[in-house]
C-alpha cells in the first residue's frame, strides 16, 4: 500500500519548491551582474580620472612650464638690455659734459703769437659743416686779427649741464665766462651761454654744431 497522498498534487507537491530556486538564482545573478557592473563603472571611471590626470600633467610639462620659462627669460633679458641701455646713457652723458666743456675752452682761447696753432688744433675737435664754417672763420678772421692787433682771449667753463644723451648723440648747455685783451688795452669780461651738438665718431666725441643761447 502507498501513503496518502495530497488530492489533486500527485508529484507536484515536491516540484513546488524549484520555482522559488530559480527566483533566487535569477536574483544572485542580478545582483552579481549589477556588482560587476559597478566594479567596472569604478574602473573605468578610476582610468578616465587617470587619464586626465596625466593628460594635465602633460600640458604643464609640454606647454605651460617652458612658456613660463621663456617669459621669466625675456622678462631677465629685457631687464638686462634696460639696464645696460640706462648705463650707456649715463656714461655718454658724463664724457659729453666733459669733452663739451673742453672743445669750448679751446675753440674761444688764443694768444698772438699761437693762435693760428691753437685754432688749428680745436678744428681737429669739430666735425661736419661746423668744421668748414668754423675753420673759415678762424683762417679769414680771428687768426689774422689776432696777429695784427695783438689779441689775446681765455675762455673757461664755469657750468655745463646735458641736455641730452644716447650713445652716439649728445646736447650740452654750457656757460662761458671770456676775456679778452686787445694789445696793451684793458681786459674785458663777457659772459654767455651756448649749446654745444656733438656726435660720436670713431669712438670721439665731436662738436657738430655751436649755437649762442640769448
Amino acid at each position: 500500500m502507498t501513503g496518502p497522498t495530497t488530492p489533486g498534487t500527485g508529484e507536484s507537491a515536491v516540484d513546488s519548491d524549484q520555482p522559488d530556486e530559480q527566483v533566487q538564482e535569477s536574483t544572485v545573478l542580478l545582483i552579481e551582474t549589477a556588482a560587476t557592473e559597478n566594479i567596472a563603472s569604478s574602473e573605468s571611471s578610476s582610468t578616465r580620472a587617470t587619464n586626465g590626470h596625466r593628460n594635465w600633467s602633460k600640458v604643464l610639462a609640454f606647454g605651460v612650464i617652458p612658456a613660463c620659462a621663456l617669459l621669466l627669460a625675456l622678462g631677465a633679458g629685457f631687464l638686462k638690455w634696460q639696464d645696460g641701455s640706462a648705463r650707456s646713457a649715463d656714461l655718454a652723458r658724463t664724457a659729453s659734459v666733459e669733452v663739451a666743456r673742453n672743445s669750448t675752452i679751446a675753440m674761444l682761447s688764443y694768444r698772438p703769437d699761437t693762435a693760428e696753432q691753437q685754432l688749428g688744433a680745436a678744428r681737429d675737435l669739430l666735425t661736419g659743416a661746423f668744421r668748414d664754417s668754423y675753420t673759415s672763420l678762424t683762417n679769414d678772421v680771428v687768426i689774422p686779427g689776432a696777429k695784427q692787433q695783438q689779441i689775446s682771449a681765455t675762455a673757461s667753463v664755469p657750468a655745463a649741464a646735458s641736455v641730452s644723451a644716447t650713445v652716439d648723440h649728445a646736447a650740452v648747455l654750457v656757460f662761458v665766462n671770456q676775456t679778452m685783451i686787445v694789445g696793451t688795452g684793458a681786459p674785458t669780461d663777457s659772459a654767455s651761454a651756448v649749446r654745444v651738438t656733438m656726435d660720436k665718431i670713431g669712438g670721439h666725441w665731436l662738436v657738430s654744431a655751436f649755437d649762442p643761447i640769448g
